[in-house]
């Protein structure tokens, strides 16, 4: 066999091997198997459009609504603050590819996996006057690390992590953002640019401060109370934890401008002249208090644990 033969034979044998290998990983069933497994429910580029958010679950509707590209909690006809990491983690669950493999395609099965339309949760993502997402959660699996899932009007059922159950069953205040100082760009205040707290416990109507602490230079500087040598790491903590302060809720029963809340407040003064006022109503029962800050229209719960980091005695200021 002349030499061009030779090549000619090897060359197709070559051919030949690399197209039986070729569709070997294109008929492999473990391969198509798992290109059925990883599954995107929501495209990154449309999650992006998305506007309101609508959880529906055992009769009771969780609403989000995006305004001016910040998230909101609808609840009882009122928009309150939402945490925004927590709405884009719960977007994230549909814009990852993961496992989520199919279970069934029958109609007839979707009782089985709590799928009917009439009795499963249901998700329904929307944007620009479109359903961009819908979907019905059903029950867990036996190993309750998994839950089935489907498509409104489509008979396909799949199984993946069950954080999504987690996120459907949460309380509507895990969804709220009840820092009393945003954190946004509009609102947030950097801890250097605070130049002075004032603290009173007094009707605001009084005259008398009981804690104030001034910047100068580097250092505060006390008055109000009688702390000789103050500890000035103390005092960066104590302020860093007004400005992070959150509530344990947002009360809709009491307004804004009520007078209770003149009970007591915190006034810090900006380097840029503006003041942020905290009011707070007196203690109840169990010492919780209420709050509003100047500028905002809501009101929160605070817990008496939050209101302890807020008042402070003259000796926590000492130097140890």
């Amino acid at each position: 066999m002349t030499y061009k033969k030779k090549l000619i034979v090897h060359l197709s044998l070559i051919a030949a091997l690399a197209l039986t290998y070729t569709a070997s990983l294109v008929f492999d069933p473990q391969r198509t198997g798992a290109r059925s497994v990883s599954y995107l429910w929501l495209d990154p580029a449309a999650a992006s459009k998305a506007g309101r958010i609508v959880i529906n679950i055992a009769g009771e509707t969780k609403e989000f609504l995006k305004i001016n590209g910040e998230w909101f909690v609808l609840h009882n006809g009122r928009e309150y603050p939402a945490r925004q990491l927590r709405i884009e983690d719960f977007l994230g669950v549909f814009t990852q590819r993961a496992a989520w493999p199919v279970r069934s395609s029958s109609v007839s099965a979707h009782a089985n996996f709590g799928l009917h339309s009439e009795t499963a949760a249901r998700i329904t993502i929307s944007g620009d006057n479109i359903t961009l997402l819908d979907l019905l959660i059903g029950d867990e699996d036996n190993t309750g690390r998994e839950c089935y899932v489907r498509r409104f009007g489509d008979g396909e059922v799949r199984s993946g992590s069950n954080l999504i159950v987690s996120y459907i069953n949460s309380s509507v205040n895990s969804w709220y953002n009840l820092r009393l100082i945003p954190q946004t760009a509009d609102g947030e205040i950097a801890f250097d640019s605070v130049q002075r707290v004032s603290v009173s416990t007094e009707d605001e109507s009084a005259s008398s401060v009981m804690q104030i602490f001034s910047r100068r230079n580097r250092e505060w500087v006390v008055s109000g109370i009688n702390a000789a040598n103050p500890d000035q790491g103390v005092i960066d903590s104590y302020i860093r934890s007004i400005l992070s302060i959150e509530g344990e809720d947002f009360i809709d029963y009491i307004s804004a401008d009520a007078a209770e809340l003149n009970h007591s407040r915190i006034a810090l003064d900006l380097g840029n002249g503006a003041t942020k006022i905290i009011r707070l109503s007196a203690s109840d029962e169990s010492g919780r208090r209420y709050a509003n800050v100047s500028g905002s229209g809501y009101v929160y719960s605070l817990a008496p644990w939050s209101v302890q980091r807020l008042f402070r005695s003259a000796d926590d200021f000492e130097t140890r």
